[in-house]
């Protein structure tokens, strides 16, 4: 879709918040022992999926050293190793794994944005960041006109969808939706239907708060929905 692509490149050419700015050319210099002949990609991370997806999902932010360095969302580190393969398991991605931009991945029927598109400093954007790069998540919403789920991955995710929907009147507050994991939330007639899961981080999938089958079953419950 030729407007995707439009937001897309604004995107990658956002310079909003100094700080971000800072951070991600900062790590693309640093780098990691184990990519140190990678050349970092140091720019914020565009949207990435099927432009007719039925299926939204809302992550946080780009990884430091995975979306930071390979330029799409949740590749190249742990959370995306954990999120593609209950993607693939459940028919939303055309292979188990995600290691560069090109390694020929596909999703099906899926997009994947993010509440902030430049990796911050220890995984917590400040709030008038996320104020800042909330437009290109509303945009998206806009364009992706075939959604009928959507998944929140972790808290602030889960926050940022439903005061975008607050400040558009579809919502009157934010109060009455408590984030769980797995759990659905009506948004209103007309509007998506909102599933809160646990991020595949790896402080929740190396400690047990979130496995494999916990994660499997939200893929599951949306094809549900679809159905």
């Amino acid at each position: 879709m030729r407007a995707l692509e439009i937001l897309n490149r604004k995107i990658i050419a956002c310079q909003k918040c100094p700080r971000l700015v800072e951070y991600r050319a900062h790590i693309a210099v640093v780098k990691r022992r184990a990519y140190m002949d990678w050349k970092y990609w140091a720019k914020p991370v565009p949207g990435f999926g099927d432009p007719n997806a039925r299926v939204l999902l809302v992550g946080l932010a780009p990884g430091a050293h995975g979306a930071n360095r390979t330029g799409r969302v949740f590749t190249g580190d742990s959370s995306g190793v954990f999120l593609y393969k209950a993607m693939y398991d459940t028919g939303f991605a055309s292979q188990p794994t995600s290691i560069s931009r090109d390694d020929g991945l596909t999703l099906i029927d899926a997009y994947i944005g993010a509440s902030v598109r430049c990796a911050p400093p220890d995984n917590k954007p400040a709030p008038d960041e996320i104020r800042n790069c909330r437009p290109y998540l509303e945009r998206e919403l806009e364009l992706l006109g075939s959604v009928k789920v959507v998944i929140a991955l972790g808290k602030l995710a889960f926050d940022n969808y439903l005061t975008i929907l607050r400040d558009q009147g579809k919502i009157t507050r934010r109060a009455g939706f408590l984030f769980a994991h797995d759990r659905e939330h009506a948004t209103g007639p007309g509007q998506p239907t909102l599933i809160s899961s646990y991020h595949p981080s790896q402080q929740n999938t190396s400690t047990g708060k979130l496995t494999p089958e916990m994660f499997r079953a939200v893929f599951e419950h949306a094809k549900r929905l679809l159905d």
